[in-house]
């Protein structure tokens, strides 16, 4: 209907608090500082989304209200939330806008990571501080897989770096990004400052979805790191504990992002099903949906249990993977559910669905991708190399 309000706002504003577990709530309490907030991260994720710019406000107001320190542990000075809260934050602020979701969740899955290996040995303590003190942190993109990318070259004292790192999402608000480069049969591990001269965040992204996550290209052009900076070293193209951790760890935190862009889809498509005649047809169309939500949910809620519980390795790689795989799939077919029960409603961008059928379809990206997964997955189901 043009020109119609948001429909969904107060439905997805009622969740936030519905979904509040009564175990975690004390500890970190964000629900009622997003409630504060949720029709702002809404209406500017609407605006960044029509007018293709970065949802910079809205990680303003989460960082003022502690959400980029929720991550760190109450005795380094964060929120303290677990690894289960973090995927419900990220999912409920996916509810109200993906872009701001996912760029959050860039920095959030970074932070995780650092504690993890933290608790087991690794000298992360003093970075996880600076979080709690107001540092963003960046990944570099799952474009910086396995391989690597970039070129490492010695020079006295340390490494003098070139590349180009794609998919950095929240790039223009960024303080530093964890990133790598090659050098032979080497990869380096290394922060970046984003406030380095040799440091350019370039304008690249214009995209079908996920339009306001400022997922830009950054030019590394000659930036000088001190060889105590490096912070890992792994072979080029093999799988590396690293590697496991990052998949089990970082997965279902993004996940739970498009798994809120999907509750916020139903919601909407409630909403103007519920102003239409319920009629036979109409009602197989919400039926189907609802069961369509219930499998991503079901999918999302095992992934998650992965990444809370589950040690490192490849078993654990592959099953969240496969699960990625299935949440991707169950997340484009909640899309594709909500838009028929919306009906010609629904094509309008007022309708809240639009948007989020195209940030939707970014699901499909994020390593391991289709292919890529199977392949995983078939090696280790015929108990082949995983490096093969």
């Amino acid at each position: 209907m043009p020109g119609r309000a948001q429909p969904s706002i107060e439905r997805m504003k009622m969740n936030i608090n519905l979904r509040a577990s009564p175990q975690t709530v004390a500890a970190a309490d964000w629900r009622s500082a997003l409630l504060e907030v949720a029709d702002q991260i809404s209406a500017e994720g609407q605006a960044c989304d029509r007018e293709n710019r970065f949802v910079g406000a809205n990680l303003d107001a989460l960082a003022n209200r502690g959400f980029f320190t929720l991550g760190v542990p109450a005795e380094l000075g964060g929120g303290g939330a677990d690894y289960s809260e973090l995927c419900a934050m990220l999912r409920a602020v996916g509810a109200l806008d993906g872009s701001t979701a996912l760029a959050l969740s860039m920095h959030t899955h970074q932070v995780v990571v650092a504690d993890l290996r933290r608790r087991a040995g690794a000298p992360t303590e003093a970075l996880l501080r600076r979080v709690a003190e107001g540092l963003r942190v960046l990944s570099s993109g799952g474009s910086d897989w396995l391989a690597g990318s970039g070129v490492a070259e010695p020079v006295e004292g340390g490494w003098r770096v070139t590349g180009r790192k794609v998919f950095s999402s929240g790039s223009p608000a960024g303080d530093l990004m964890m990133t790598c480069a090659v050098h032979g049969d080497e990869v380096l591990h290394f922060p970046v400052p984003m406030s380095d001269p040799a440091v350019r965040v370039l304008d690249t992204w214009d995209t079908l979805g996920m339009r306001g996550t400022g997922s830009h290209d950054v030019a590394i052009e000659g930036v000088f790191i001190p060889e105590a900076a490096v912070s890992g070293r792994r072979p080029k193209g093999k799988w590396h504990p690293l590697f496991h951790l990052i998949s089990k760890a970082a997965m279902p935190l993004i996940y739970s992002v498009y798994a809120g862009v999907g509750d916020g889809m139903r919601d909407a498509a409630l909403s103007l099903a519920a102003e239409r005649s319920a009629d036979a047809l109409q009602l197989v169309r919400v039926g189907e949906l609802e069961t369509a939500h219930t499998g991503m949910d079901v999918l999302v809620r095992a992934m998650i249990a992965l990444g809370a519980e589950a040690d490192p390795g490849p078993e654990t790689t592959n099953r969240v993977m496969m699960l990625r795989t299935l949440v991707a799939r169950a997340a484009l077919e909640v899309a594709e559910r909500a838009m028929a029960c919306g009906g010609g409603h629904g094509f309008y961008r007022s309708s809240g669905l639009e948007q989020r059928l195209r940030d939707t379809q970014a699901v499909r990206y994020h390593p391991l991708a289709d292919g890529m997964q199977q392949t995983f997955a078939g090696r280790m189901a015929l108990g082949l190399d995983i490096d093969g």
